[in-house]
């Protein structure tokens, strides 16, 4: 597969020079030459859809708050740049609205759903009064009753099903069955998945869900190695923290 064909998708933004979901991570991603970027998101406790991959804002933040059990407002009080980096600091939380309002007219937006069912009606509702065109939006989560109901709620973006197969465990404790898993795909119309590079991926996994026509990205990946490696099984995307780097690297430019 051509690299043009095969998407990089910037990993909550340019998140290996700056904080993970954070507008500068998102605006760095788009200046240098992204065309898709994936970001978290949770439900406030005033009902905001907000870009945060925790439940809690401990790790990326200089204070600890549990996202739904506060408002988008208190959320906004967390510092999340400091912990990158002094140039960061004062970065805060933003608001899905917020980011839309970054996707340039060539760029995709992908957006995981991090919580549960009870997102799903106002991230639409966000969607709608954005001017993004549908064709720009792509939903995705690892509960599989999360996008099922995106699908049916929102058919007009695409949805794709997140798996960590090996992620967590020895890819040889784990029988994983591509079958088993497109069937529960096409059960719930959805257009396909995003998986995890560790050892279960291979060639033959990825062309059984490419035989069926269904959507194949992968993710995070940050060894160009790996990254080579991969792109040469056809998946349609690979999602890496070093977007523009390893673009780069791929298309063969050092600089």
């Amino acid at each position: 597969m051509l690299l043009n064909t095969m998407k990089i998708i910037a990993h909550r933004g340019e998140s290996f020079d700056a904080p993970e979901n954070s507008l500068s991570a998102i605006l760095l991603a788009w200046e240098r030459g992204a065309k898709v970027v994936e970001i978290d998101v949770h439900l406030s406790a005033d009902k905001e859809v907000v870009v945060i991959h925790d439940k809690h804002t401990g790790r990326v933040g200089d204070k600890k708050r549990i996202v739904k059990k506060s408002s988008l407002s208190e959320l906004k009080t967390v510092d999340i740049g400091l912990k990158k980096s002094e140039k960061y600091k004062g970065e805060r939380i933003p608001a899905l609205s917020e980011v839309l309002e970054t996707v340039p007219p060539e760029g995709k937006l992908i957006i995981e759903v991090k919580c549960g069912n009870e997102v799903i009606n106002p991230l639409i509702q966000v969607l709608k009064t954005s001017a993004i065109e549908s064709t720009q939006v792509e939903l995705m989560a690892f509960n599989l009753k999360v996008v099922g109901e995106m699908k049916m709620k929102a058919p007009q973006f695409k949805v794709v099903w997140l798996l960590d197969l090996d992620y967590y465990f020895p890819h040889w404790l784990l029988v994983v069955n591509a079958r088993n898993i497109i069937r529960k795909v096409k059960a719930g119309e959805l257009d396909g998945v995003n998986v995890w590079a560790g050892k279960v991926l291979n060639k033959a996994f990825v062309k059984a869900f490419k035989d069926e026509g269904l959507l194949f990205y992968v993710w995070t990946v940050n060894d160009q190695h790996i990254a080579r490696k991969i792109k040469g099984y056809g998946v349609d995307a690979i999602t890496t923290d070093r977007a523009a780097w390893l673009t780069r690297q791929l298309a063969g430019t050092k600089q």
